[in-house]
């Protein structure tokens, strides 16, 4: 399968690379075919630019109090030890002229002493420690749910992979027409003041290279109008158009009836 001609498909990659949850061999595939195409380098490219805000918008979370104390315990322990282990040197070689460093009281006495302070340390960073770690927890586990928020909303982000501007004879441009094929959508937004009378209705079409034209649907009276397609319905059609036809449109199979009052170039979108 060559991904490169799957514009959707590089597009998910694309973003899930950016989100950093494309990993593994699949993450190291995505390198080697963006090293080698260009247009997968852009896509890469243009996504890292979309979450690169992200991180700015979020709020900046200091180490706790917590984080610090350990860190702080560890290094008192390890002074603690080092001096411990110096005094007990230093007691054993003032010892072994006289009774020898077995015999000697005060350095087992000095050791216990050490033993048990080292102990307590350990268990105080032991609980530092189990109490850093829960906090770190929480905080892992609201990251995750706003990264999965965050791919939630980039699913539901509609791909424009055609668009078209319909225009009068006049060049006044009246529709903007844009195709979604991951929600299998047409979206159509008025932007002339043409409003068609109550017994009329506007009906689009698809202008084939070759054949008649192609229903895609009438169309409602709202500022924003959706429409089902699919890829093979835009796929290969170079123009679109809107004729003024009675109340409803015409008879499925059937042509245009009335005037076609505007028409444009559906072009395909670059990654």
């Amino acid at each position: 399968m060559n991904m490169t001609q799957n514009p959707s498909l590089i597009e998910q990659l694309a973003a899930s690379y950016a989100l950093g949850t494309l990993r593994g061999g699949a993450r190291r595939r995505f390198e080697a075919l963006a090293r080698e195409h260009a247009t997968v380098r852009a896509s890469a490219l243009i996504w890292q630019g979309r979450l690169a805000s992200v991180a700015e918008l979020q709020p900046e979370i200091a180490p706790s109090a917590a984080v610090w104390k350990r860190i702080e315990n560890l290094v008192n322990a390890e002074k603690q030890a080092k001096a411990m282990q110096a005094a007990r040197a230093n007691a054993a070689a003032a010892a072994a002229p006289a009774t020898g460093w077995w015999s000697s009281l005060n350095l087992w006495r000095g050791a216990s002493f050490a033993g048990a302070a080292v102990a307590v340390l350990a268990v105080v960073a032991s609980l530092n420690l189990s109490s850093s770690n829960a906090n770190l927890g929480g905080q892992v586990a609201s990251l995750g749910g706003q990264v999965k928020e965050l791919t939630a909303k980039l699913s539901a982000t509609p791909e424009i992979q055609y668009v078209a501007v319909l225009a009068d004879d006049k060049a006044a441009a009246s529709m903007l027409v844009t195709f979604d094929p991951k929600n299998n959508r047409m979206v159509l937004k008025r932007v002339g003041s043409f409003q068609e009378q109550p017994d009329k209705s506007l009906q689009l079409w698809a202008i084939p290279q070759s054949g008649g034209p192609k229903s895609l649907g009438v169309l409602g009276t709202d500022a924003v109008m959706r429409l089902p397609a699919t890829g093979n319905d835009v796929r290969q059609v170079p123009v679109l158009a809107i004729s003024l036809e009675p109340k409803g449109g015409v008879p499925a199979g059937s042509g245009p009836s009335g005037p076609v009052l505007f028409k444009g170039a559906l072009l395909e979108t670059a990654l």
